[in-house]
């Protein structure tokens, strides 16, 4: 019989904590670019009529917003506006950091 306070080896070694890839942080840092540059285009949006005969009218204003999500997500697919690079950046070093 095992003496109930003897430890098993296995819980002496080392946990090995899980680190972030750098890809799932580059997806992070590319949606908060798209997500700063959906909120710089919505006032752009905000005074436009919809109404005809060059207007959508009511849809438009319905799916307004889901264009100016998209529009913001292909600006950061053709490159953006360096903004995830910086949040990038500093992902990394605060990974570093103790």
């Amino acid at each position: 019989m095992t003496d109930p306070l003897t430890l098993s080896p296995d819980l002496l070694r080392p946990v090995q904590t899980p680190t972030i890839r750098q890809d799932r942080m580059r997806e992070t840092a590319e949606d908060f670019e798209a997500s700063f540059i959906a909120q710089m285009l919505r006032p752009m949006f905000e005074g436009l009529s919809t109404e005809a005969p060059f207007g959508g009218g009511e849809a438009e204003t319905t799916w307004r917003s889901f264009l100016i999500d998209e529009m913001a997500k292909q600006t950061v697919r053709s490159g953006g506006i360096g903004l995830a690079d910086q949040v990038m950046s500093t992902m990394l070093k605060m990974q570093e950091a103790p």
